[in-house]
């Protein structure tokens, strides 16, 4: 009972930092530490996924025992946080505290970013759930969530409407690069490709006489996007509904007028 009642107080493993035992007088796993763990976390649920991901199976592919994982962290969850902020850190953000380039189109350095989100969302389908579990305040994601603040806040938007213009186009790219990457891992789950799994799908659905109608305005629209292969088409998808988007703040800024 204590124990479920100090989990569900639980914050973050980067506001509870484990003390490092043994690292003065011995007795710390050898050839282990964070850094190493963390790696092959990441490595694990790249390739595995989130739902065999145990400390057990980390500690095989350490080749060590469980017990020396958890002298570096307290939990599983300690792992997969460390893991997301890892993820985070494969974007290509600036290292310093300063202000984003005013010389560059806050459009471009918008459009480059979402691209890149979308990206690791798709590299790492097992990111897009530990992203609404945890905090994500390790360093990588508070350096993204940072330069998500300075390019929104480059564009005119009022102060009141900031927050409203960052979740419309990070919420998106979220939705649309969870629905990517889980389709790609499905995809290879079944050994198809995604044109073939899409072709699959498409083919069992079209079977329901329920669906039918659903499923010719689905072609129809589609047909109409272009586009030969699933990557094409959810290209097109992609750029055109972040050119909507872009499009919308420009409407707000101009709706708001001149900021004084």
């Amino acid at each position: 009972m204590a124990r479920a009642a100090r989990q569900s107080l639980r914050t973050s493993v980067w506001l509870e930092e484990k003390p490092r035992r043994g690292a003065r007088g011995g007795g710390q796993p050898s050839g282990l530490d964070r850094e190493r763990i963390t790696e092959a976390t990441v490595r694990l649920l790249d390739a595995e996924g989130l739902a065999k991901f145990s400390m057990r199976r980390l500690a095989a592919e350490l080749n060590v025992t469980a017990m020396s994982v958890y002298w570096y962290v307290d939990t599983k969850d300690d792992l997969l946080e460390l893991a997301l902020d890892a993820a985070f850190g494969e974007l290509d953000l600036p290292d310093t505290d300063t202000e984003a380039d005013e010389d560059t189109d806050w459009r471009d350095d918008l459009r480059a970013l979402a691209r890149a989100y979308r990206g690791l969302l798709v590299r790492h389908p097992w990111l897009s759930p530990l992203i609404g579990t945890y905090v994500n305040i390790g360093p990588n994601s508070l350096r993204f969530s940072r330069q998500v603040q300075r390019i929104v806040r480059r564009t005119g938007l009022p102060a009141h409407g900031l927050v409203a213009a960052i979740s419309a186009v990070f919420q998106f790219v979220y939705g649309f690069g969870t629905i990517e990457g889980h389709f790609i891992a499905r995809s290879a789950a079944f050994g198809m490709s995604p044109d073939d799994y899409f072709r699959h799908a498409m083919s069992s659905v079209t079977a329901s006489a329920e669906a039918a109608d659903i499923v010719q305005d689905s072609a129809e629209l589609m047909e109409a996007r272009g586009g030969d292969t699933v990557e094409e088409m959810w290209e097109r998808d992609f750029e055109f509904a972040l050119d909507l988007l872009v499009a919308g703040i420009e409407a707000m800024v101009d709706r708001a007028g001149p900021t004084s």
